[in-house]
């Protein structure tokens, strides 16, 4: 098996999953939830990156590497990887006022609107800017896509909508159907308005093809922002960039003598051009307080027995979104513990058990990164400066958001990856008795919102893992009502947090299967690979001299 790059290789030899004892007493649910509630506690503030809630996520985090036996992965001999950020913060409350068919309106930001800037400037102001919808604001040349046609933007802000254009359309078109792409990402959409030349881009909030409510959109739209130091930032951002409620656009576009639900309709098909909303005009003026700060993401290793350059990756993200506005019972602190505490604890408790055991050939490395909630930025510095070869890195298993609801009868990854890591995950279930389940929700394109993506953007195969929908104690149905509550209410909010209810046992069986995941990996010589068709069997392939023997 050794230099075997063909899917093939894997699908009909697969890799050699067992359901072996755990070193170390096994993975303890009491355990994990010690970890999630020390790290979503009070003490932690949140645990948004460059607060005192970083250091003591970062210094609690070590102490529990050095207690296990782990050794340090980070840069300098040390545990950590200095993460250069820009933190960019909006001061006070700023408004925009929004002219239109003679009438003029208020949005608040947070209520109507969120008003951000990653633009490197302090002061932004735009001045009577005309407003044009752009659809959906897709450029896919290799799908015969184009939104804008050649309008010029210059000076004018973009309304576009969230996801692809196939997610409302009865049969799947261009796109995906219902499986968001990456265009579909309001990520994507703010890079290429920038790369279009708009003056600002606002997306119109829709919880369907959002995936999330506006409470989530207020929470993070609210919130300082953050991005790597840029030579290019004033052409890789606009001056202005936030969402839009549905209804105050509904009502923009009423007001230019427009239909909403008409244009979005025409927006769906190829031949959909630019459309000028009548005389609107939008005016705002704020203040954005920039600075340079240090993050950090915290590495621990566990060399490799007889081939430590080769490396697997189990890896999750410490950051949450610190402290908000107060909810109703007074709690500002957005404690993350689904988001992400328990993928961290995860990480922790497998350290543990691979420090107990027998090194594995391969070097096993375990990372907690920074600032994923400001757009991957701590998985992303990684990937650009390895401390390990990602030639070499035969696997990342990425781990998000486990279930505190107790067991259930299967384990998820997130989004549709095309890569040999979901049979293999699914064989793992397999050995311990349960299902293997593909993403239920590929519209809310869960495969480009977490850290494993900017791996698979190098090329690396990688994965993230999940809880499975289909509960010991209710079903599928019981498993739905339960993650559609927590996304409603609870996603980036107070509420995600320790409670009375709090049950790990199923966090603990879908650990143990990452565990025999990624042992057989480490302990293999077989090389995880993309399918022929995934975007991104091109980038591994052109490493491919640097896993020969």
């Amino acid at each position: 098996m050794r230099g075997c790059l063909a899917v093939s290789c894997l699908l009909v030899l697969g890799l050699p999953v067992a359901a072996q004892e755990v070193p170390g007493g096994g993975i303890g649910a009491e355990a994990l939830s010690r970890h999630v509630a020390e790290l979503s506690s009070d003490a932690y503030a949140g645990r948004a990156p460059a607060t005192d809630g970083e250091r003591r996520t970062v210094d609690y985090l070590v102490a529990q590497f050095k207690r296990d036996g782990l050794q340090p992965g980070g840069e300098r001999g040390g545990w950590t990887q200095d993460v250069t950020l820009v933190r960019a913060e909006v001061q006070g409350q700023p408004v925009a006022t929004v002219r239109v068919g003679g009438q003029a309106s208020t949005w608040r930001n947070g209520e109507d609107v969120t008003l951000q800037s990653l633009y490197p400037a302090t002061h932004i102001a735009l001045q009577d800017a005309p407003l044009v919808f752009v659809g959906y604001g897709v450029n896919a040349p290799e799908r015969h896509w184009d939104d804008y046609k050649g309008v010029d933007l210059a000076g004018k802000v973009a309304v576009v909508l969230i996801n692809d254009p196939d997610f409302e359309t009865p049969q799947p078109g261009a796109f995906d159907g219902k499986g968001m792409t990456y265009y579909g990402r309001w990520t994507y959409k703010y890079e290429e308005l920038a790369r279009k030349g708009a003056a600002g881009v606002l997306i119109v909030h829709e919880t369907a093809p959002a995936a999330y409510g506006w409470a989530t959109v207020k929470s993070s739209g609210t919130s300082p922002l953050f991005d790597i130091p840029r030579d290019n930032a004033a052409q890789y951002h606009t001056r202005l960039r936030g969402w839009l409620q549905r209804d105050a656009a509904v009502a923009l576009f009423k007001h230019a003598g427009l239909d909403f639900e008409a244009l979005k309709a025409k927006a769906q098909r190829a031949d959909f051009k630019p459309v000028e909303l009548g005389d609107a005009r939008l005016s705002t003026v704020f203040e954005v307080k920039r600075e340079q700060v240090t993050s950090h993401n915290v590495i621990a290793k566990l060399p490799g027995a007889q081939r430590p350059s080769e490396s697997v990756i189990y890896s999750a993200h410490w950051d949450a979104y610190g402290i908000g506005a107060p909810d109703e019972a007074g709690d500002a602190v957005r404690h993350g513990a689904v988001d992400n505490a328990t993928g961290v604890a995860a990480v922790l408790e497998l350290a543990r058990v691979f420090a107990a055991g027998p090194r594995p050939a391969r070097t096993t490395l375990f990372m907690a990164l920074t600032a994923e909630e400001k757009g991957l930025l701590g998985a992303t510095y990684y990937a650009a400066h390895p401390l390990m070869p990602l030639a070499r890195t035969a696997a990342v298993i990425n781990i998000e958001m486990l279930s505190p609801d107790g067991p259930t009868r299967d384990i998820a990854s997130w989004g549709r990856g095309r890569v040999s890591l979901e049979h293999d995950l699914a064989m793992a279930a397999k050995a311990r008795g349960k299902a293997y389940s593909p993403d239920p929700n590929l519209e809310a394109g869960f495969f480009y919102r977490a850290d494993h993506f900017a791996f698979a953007q190098k090329g690396v195969p990688a994965i993230t893992v999940g809880a499975g929908l289909d509960r010991v104690d209710g079903g599928v149905a019981k498993g739905k009502a339960l993650r559609d509550a927590y996304f409603a209410r609870c996603y980036h909010q107070p509420c995600d947090k320790v409670t009375a209810r709090w049950d790990a046992s199923g966090q603990a069986q879908d650990v143990t299967i990452l565990y025999d995941l990624g042992r057989d990996i480490a302990n293999g010589d077989a090389w995880p690979v993309w399918q022929a068709d995934s975007e991104f069997s091109g980038a591994r392939a052109a490493s491919a001299d640097a896993r020969t023997d």
